[in-house]
C-alpha cells in the first residue's frame, strides 16, 4: 500500500514511516512532484486538514493524508489556533510567533493551553479523521533547544520540562501529533 503524506518535511515523513506497518510506504509531496502551496483557507484546524487531503486526492489522485496543528490558548480565546504558523505574519517564523505569544500573555495569570492535531485521511474514496490533544501551560520564557515552533514555551500537564527539553520519543508518546498518528496507524492496521 502507498499513501501520500502531505508534507515536505523529511524528518516528519521518516518519523511517521517508522511507526507504520512495513507494508505501507509513505510518499512526500516532492515524490509526487507537488510543488504548489496546498490551500489552507479554512477557519478550523479540522477544515484545513480536510482541505489539504481533498486537494491532493482531487489534483493528484493518490490516497493520502494531511495534518494540521494549532496551539489554543485559553486566555487568548483559543488563539493562535488555526493561525498558529502565521500568528506573527505571513513569513511563518517560529521565533516571531513565540515572541508574539509571550507578549500577548504578559501579565495574564491563566497560562492554560492545548496543542491540537487533526489528520484527514483520504482512502479508497472515503474521508476519515483522527485527532490528538495535549493539554498544558505556556511558560513565561523559553526553555530547551529541541523541538520546533512553540515547543520551548509549552509544558504538558504533569511535566516539569517543555516540549523542547524532552526527547522526541517522549514527546510522541504524550503529544498531540503522536496521539493522532497512533489513531491513524490503528485504523490502517485494520
Amino acid at each position: 500500500m502507498q499513501l501520500v503524506f502531505a508534507t515536505n518535511n523529511l524528518n516528519k515523513l521518516k518519523e511517521v514511516q517508522s511507526m507504520l506497518p512495513e507494508h505501507i510506504k509513505l510518499l512526500s509531496l516532492k515524490d509526487i512532484a507537488c510543488k504548489e502551496d496546498i490551500p489552507e483557507t479554512q477557519p478550523t484546524i479540522e477544515g484545513n486538514a480536510i482541505q489539504k487531503a481533498e486537494y491532493l486526492k482531487e489534483h493528484y489522485g493518490y490516497d493520502c493524508f494531511a495534518d494540521d496543528t494549532g496551539l489554543e490558548v485559553a486566555a487568548l480565546n483559543g488563539e493562535p489556533g488555526v493561525f498558529s504558523a502565521r500568528y506573527a505574519g505571513p513569513q511563518r517564523n517560529a521565533n516571531d510567533n513565540t515572541n508574539k505569544l509571550l507578549t500577548e500573555l504578559k501579565n495574564k495569570p491563566n497560562r492554560n493551553a492545548q496543542f491540537k492535531t487533526v489528520i484527514a485521511l483520504h482512502l479508497n474514496g472515503k474521508l476519515h479523521s483522527f485527532s490528538g490533544i495535549c493539554k498544558g501551560k505556556i511558560t513565561t520564557e523559553r526553555h530547551g533547544e529541541g523541538g520546533f515552533g512553540y515547543d520551548p514555551v509549552f509544558k504538558a500537564d504533569g511535566y516539569y520540562k517543555t516540549f523542547a527539553e524532552i526527547s522526541l520519543e517522549e514527546k510522541n508518546k504524550i503529544g498531540h501529533r503522536g496521539k493522532a498518528v497512533a489513531q491513524l496507524i490503528d485504523f490502517l492496521k485494520q
